[in-house]
């Protein structure tokens, strides 16, 4: 896979804003983790959902990618059950 598999036509400026962010991360890794679940989910997000991932985007990606593959926990300001979500979110679910 090599990138979104979601069109962004349809969506509100806010949430292609998104989609392209959760999949430009910086490592291949993040990409696949966040850019699969946007795919997935950002057009069903409600605004405080979509105000969460802006801020879980923010976390540094060193820190964001050991919370979400367990090696250590979230810092309690980003916790939510939107990252709960994230990280059990997974692809062949929904066909990816």
């Amino acid at each position: 896979m090599t990138g979104s598999t979601r069109s962004s036509g349809g969506l509100d400026d806010r949430r292609k804003r998104l989609l392209f962010r959760c999949w430009h991360r910086g490592t291949r890794e993040m990409d696949l983790i966040l850019g699969r679940f946007a795919d997935a989910e950002i057009a069903d997000l409600t605004n405080e959902e979509l105000g969460l991932l802006e801020q879980l985007i923010e976390v540094p990606e060193p820190d964001l990618y050991a919370a979400l593959t367990g090696n250590v926990p979230l810092a309690p300001e980003y916790a939510s059950a939107l990252f709960d979500r994230i990280k059990a979110f997974r692809p062949t679910d929904y066909g990816a």
